[in-house]
């Protein structure tokens, strides 16, 4: 097993044919790979192998992907997940993002899309961003270091909630459309995932509180206000 010159991705799938197509496509794009097949030897290999993401199926043996990304989260581990599920259920995608997940795939995929999908999860993780930073309200946020204080209180976001922040505090007032925002923040736009803003928003409300309002436009999407 090599990290690849783009880094290790940690691939968690007891379906061997699964785990071995996505292999293959991740490889071609310069990952390395290590493949578990239940959840309690992938939480020994996030901590042994430091993988630069987790691609985590839900439906696993021993410890499910839901309490694999639990315990990660609770260890303060927020090495990004892709989550992965067979079942067609909103419940285990908005639990698995409420948890701290931050994209998910519906069975059958495709395997160039899981990977397009994890290109953008990597980006937000550690792409490029501006040094300036960003107050609005009682919220800091420091692009350069990837840092947010609600008030004097620093607060743990996970990439995405991180990025969608940014976009939102960048242009205060503005409303941003649920489309715009998967597009800007998630790296693609498509009716079936305006759920997964909605929870992300949901996220961030809790995890910010009255320091940073974020105003529903009914029908129409989300602006932050200056309290």
């Amino acid at each position: 097993m090599t990290a690849g010159e783009r880094g290790l991705v940690l691939v968690v799938e007891d379906d061997r044919a699964i785990a071995d197509l996505v292999t293959l496509y991740l490889r071609r794009e310069g990952y390395g790979v290590r493949v578990e097949v239940d959840g309690r030897q992938a939480l020994a290999a996030v901590r042994e192998a430091r993988p630069v993401a987790v691609v985590l199926d839900i439906g696993l043996p021993v410890l499910d992907g839901i309490e694999v990304c639990r315990a990660l989260r609770a260890a303060d581990d927020w090495t990004p997940v892709l989550f992965v599920t067979a079942r067609d259920d909103e419940v285990d995608r908005v639990l698995g993002l409420e948890l701290g997940g931050d994209d998910y795939l519906t069975k059958p995929f495709s395997p160039r899309e899981l990977v397009a999908r994890l290109r953008s999860v990597l980006r937000r993780a550690g792409g490029p961003a501006p040094a300036e930073a960003l107050r609005v309200g009682g919220v800091r946020l420091e692009p350069a270091t990837r840092r947010v204080w609600a008030g004097e209180q620093e607060v743990a976001l996970t990439p995405t909630e991180f990025d969608l922040l940014a976009h939102l505090m960048r242009r205060p007032g503005q409303v941003f459309e649920r489309a715009q925002l998967l597009s800007a923040v998630w790296g693609y736009a498509v009716a079936a995932g305006t759920r997964t803003v909605d929870v992300h928003i949901g996220q961030l409300r809790a995890k910010l509180g009255a320091h940073l309002p974020i105003r529903t436009v009914r029908g129409v999407g989300y602006a932050v206000e200056r309290p």
